[in-house]
């Protein structure tokens, strides 16, 4: 069989690590697999998304058949904006962890405070949900995407933040595209999402067969 790759992306305040455990589920399934750091809490969206995606596809072997992306939270708005800018040869599909593709509640709310402009840096302001430059001129992405939320919240304090389902960060319906595939809910909350075995599973359902119900259900 042709070997596919995986390119992952970590979110906001997380490195690489936050993603090992995917990343090595994946390369059990067999996929060649990119997981690096990158400057989340500094640089510019669209800085970070040149720079990390450019190098995952100068790390990629040209014998691979399909480059796929699975993303966390902010990862995903990279993805956006490189798709906006540029074509990938051999894109293949693209999994999309609790994204705040139309912003995040807790960014609007509090995004001028000094607290959080200090723990999330220039990306935290790129994130709120009104008026917002960066998110307004994502273009559509063409390839097919699954996107999967969370319904419970690992960050209680911002509990109040939200009115709708949220998992702490992001709420449900911010996470969406119109152009999206398929899209899950799981009782998971945004911070370690990427971790759990159901959503492994999905994850790779995706992968495989552009559905996160393909094949049997995880449990």
């Amino acid at each position: 069989m042709e070997k596919e790759a995986v390119i992952l992306i970590h979110g906001m305040g997380r490195s690489s690590r936050s993603m090992k455990s995917l990343e090595r589920y994946l390369k059990t399934k067999g996929y060649l697999t990119y997981n690096q750091s990158y400057p989340s809490t500094v640089s510019q969206v669209e800085r970070s998304s040149i720079h990390y995606i450019n190098s995952a596809l100068a790390n990629i072997p040209h014998s691979i058949s399909k480059i796929h992306f699975v993303t966390h939270s902010l990862g995903g708005i990279l993805v956006r904006y490189y798709l906006s800018k540029h074509s990938i040869r051999k894109l293949g599909r693209i999994v999309m962890l609790a994204p705040p593709n139309q912003g995040s509640d807790v960014a609007e709310k509090y995004r001028a405070h000094f607290w959080y402009k200090w723990t999330t840096g220039v990306p935290g302001q790129q994130l709120h949900k009104t008026d917002n430059e960066l998110l307004e001129k994502l273009k559509p992405i063409s390839t097919e995407v699954g996107i999967i939320a969370g319904t419970s919240s690992s960050d209680p304090w911002f509990n109040h933040v939200f009115k709708s389902e949220h998992d702490g960060k992001v709420s449900v319906e911010n996470t969406k595209l119109p152009e999206m595939k398929d899209m899950i809910t799981v009782n998971h909350g945004h911070t370690f999402i990427m971790n759990k075995r159901k959503v492994k599973q999905y994850i790779l359902n995706f992968l495989t067969s552009g559905n996160f119900y393909r094949h049997k259900k995880a449990v």
